[in-house]
């Protein structure tokens, strides 16, 4: 397979939103106990609870932002059962994941202590469906007021006397299904109640993000933009890459054959179709671009693991993800100027996590490695990048690839998609000159894996043989991988 890529380096675009790398993590299974959180008692090393291994592995993908407490678990979760002395803490059953007893242990004040370990921004999901207004406006005063309130001196009781300045706050999760099986109109008017009672304080001006479609409801976002979207600032949208023929059999993260490995790249490129049939709404109603587009729960979703709780959605990861996460990211980095954010699901331990954990045991997925490939692109402009390639087989583009630059370095980060053919790329830039140019690779076979008997099988190397030609930066990319170049003039 030969394939070119030409950039244009002399007009760069919209800035790539490092928030595009986000996070997503949700009281689900192992995510947040025994994944970001293990306790103070804990013979894992930890500070206040964190589990330290995971915040370092975390801060080396300068993680921006991460979306908590939810998922379907947030419109049942009540904030004030997470505050104040852990021992005193009410108990829930988790209805949502598993069955099992939550005990809030996890709470506001350690979300925020875990957000600033790792250097990101917090997003809060608040609670539409079991909630009030008035619990949701007393969790913003709670965590942002500087005034001298019952709810903030709550807050000053509880340890923290300076306010968290929390900017990105969702009213409701999926509020169309596990939210509250809403249907569009109403909870357009349930949205413009709520964000009215969410107040801004101090100079901190909210974030207010609408629950936004499932797929390809394009009345869900018709409707809420036509009655709803002069009050939000963005729309969330949700999609993932499932590749069995029905919900219940979704198929197996580590056993699959070609034909399943490319109907999974198939069923993850169609995210761009489904931001551009949203944008296309989004904008007739918003013609100055005000509303952004968030992405706030992608990624691929397979059988859990035999043997494993099946409400704890803990999931094996292939290079068949880490193609679908770089094939999904490079979908984000072209549409840099309307996604102002998407969120991976998840973090830890869940679906499509970036680290797995087995007690004390920490592993990074090939999944982990992409986001670190594409770390780069975080805040830079994006270059237009222009691919013509041959088609691999069952109807999949044979290569993806996004560009962009950044004090002075131009990034490209381009996968081969396909599960057995080397392709032969030229890299050509188009108004810019480059000296030198080097790059790093991530590539396996299509159902390689990290496990914790060999926690380091896939990891990025230097990508070798690249060779400068009069057209440009010649190189051979094998086989199902990801890579990513650095061009300095």
């Amino acid at each position: 397979m030969n394939a070119t890529i030409t950039l244009d380096a002399a007009h760069p675009q919209a800035k790539v939103h490092k928030e595009i790398y986000g996070h997503f993590s949700e009281h689900l299974g192992r995510c947040i106990y025994g994944g970001l959180f293990v306790g103070k008692d804990s013979p894992i090393s930890n500070d206040g609870g964190v589990r330290l291994d995971v915040v370092e592995a975390l801060k080396n993908l300068e993680v921006p932002v991460l979306r908590w407490p939810g998922g379907c678990f947030a419109d049942e979760y009540h904030w004030r059962d997470g505050v104040g002395d852990p021992a005193k803490r009410a108990r829930m059953v988790n209805t949502n994941w598993g069955g099992v007893v939550e005990d809030h242990s996890f709470g506001t004040h350690e979300f925020m202590h875990l957000c600033r370990l790792l250097g990101a921004q917090p997003y809060v999901n608040g609670n539409v469906g079991s909630g009030t207004v008035r619990e949701m406006a007393e969790w913003v005063e709670y965590l942002n007021s500087e005034g001298d309130s019952t709810t903030a001196r709550e807050r000053w009781h509880n340890g923290s006397k300076e306010p968290f300045h929390v900017r990105y706050w969702g009213v409701g999760n999926e509020s169309w299904g596990c939210g509250g099986n809403m249907r569009p109109e109403y909870y357009a008017d349930e949205f413009r109640r709520y964000q009215t009672y969410c107040r801004d304080y101090s100079d901190d001006r909210l974030y207010r993000i609408a629950c936004g479609p499932n797929t390809d409801d394009y009345h869900w976002t018709e409707v809420l933009m036509q009655q709803a979207g002069k009050y939000m600032d963005a729309l969330t949208l949700h999609y993932y890459t499932v590749p069995g023929k029905e919900w219940s059999h979704k198929g197996s993260a580590t056993v699959f054959d070609t034909e399943t490995y490319y109907t999974t790249l198939r069923k993850a490129a169609r995210m761009d179709e489904l931001i551009r049939g949203h944008l296309a709404i989004m904008d007739r109603y918003d013609p100055e671009h005000r509303v952004g587009l968030i992405v706030d729960e992608w990624g691929c979703w397979h059988d859990v693991e035999p043997g494993t709780n099946p409400g704890f959605l803990y999931q094996q990861n292939t290079m068949r993800d880490a193609m679908v996460a770089a094939l999904t990211l490079d979908i984000f980095n072209r549409h840099a100027d309307r996604v102002v954010m998407a969120n991976l699901a998840q973090m830890v331990n869940v679906l499509q996590a970036v680290i797995l954990t087995d007690g004390e045991k920490l592993l990074l997925t090939p999944t982990y490695h992409v986001f670190d490939l594409y770390r780069p692109h975080m805040d830079a402009l994006s270059l237009n990048c222009s691919i013509v390639t041959d088609e691999a087989a069952l109807g999949v583009a044979g290569i993806t690839a996004s560009s962009s630059c950044k004090d002075g370095v131009i990034t490209v980060t381009c996968s081969n998609l396909s599960a057995t053919e080397n392709a032969q790329l030229l890299v050509r830039l188009d108004g810019a000159a480059s000296k030198t140019c080097s790059g790093r690779i991530l590539t396996g076979e299509m159902s390689a894996y990290n496990d914790f008997d060999a926690p380091t099988r896939l990891t990025p190397t230097e990508l070798c043989g690249i060779r400068s030609t009069e057209q440009g930066y010649a190189f051979t990319l094998p086989a199902c991988s990801v890579a990513a170049l650095s061009f300095h003039g």
